[in-house]
């Protein structure tokens, strides 16, 4: 949940390229077929507002931490060929239609001050959720407890009233 952190600034693209390096990824092609496959490594360059410094664009953390090299890791298909065409894919997106248009990002300055992340995995919603639901099973709970201990106590003092009425 590092990406809580990181300061909402505005990106522009510095440079796109390929590095000439290629790496593993796994695909599933049934139950019990997995195999491993290549793709290539591009790097998008962004200067961000928030330290007007160049930084590397990533797509999200989970993908930063997956590969912190790169800036996009395709879905995984058997063929070489099919990952190199989802890369360049990718790649002539942000050269040719975002190209200088700044675009949000998420930035760490004490983190990671090289990276940069195009969305957050986690925000504060994700935080919100994490306290509300146990927060509300547990109010929920002690209501529970009180009235059952209200309805007890009432069902007392009725039997009490009953047999004073009936002496």
């Amino acid at each position: 949940m590092q990406d809580l952190q990181a300061t909402e600034a505005n990106c522009t693209v510095l440079s796109v390229q390929q590095i000439g390096e290629v790496f593993e990824c796994t695909f599933t092609c049934g139950a019990d077929c997995r195999g491993t496959s290549q793709y290539p490594c591009v790097q998008v360059y962004v200067n961000n507002s928030e330290s007007n410094s160049r930084a590397l664009l990533h797509s999200d953390e989970h993908q930063l931490l997956t590969n912190p090299k790169c800036s996009y890791i395709p879905p995984c298909k058997r063929e070489n060929s099919k990952n190199l065409e989802n890369v360049m894919t990718w790649q002539q997106y942000w050269k040719d239609e975002i190209g200088s248009q700044p675009f949000i990002c998420y930035f760490n300055q004490h983190q990671r001050p090289d990276d940069v992340l195009l969305q957050r995995t986690h925000d504060e919603i994700v935080l919100l959720h994490c306290f509300l639901w146990p927060l509300v099973t547990f109010v929920v709970g002690v209501l529970i407890v009180v009235l059952t201990i209200c309805a007890k106590s009432l069902a007392v003092k009725a039997e009490a009233m009953k047999k004073r009425k009936f002496s």
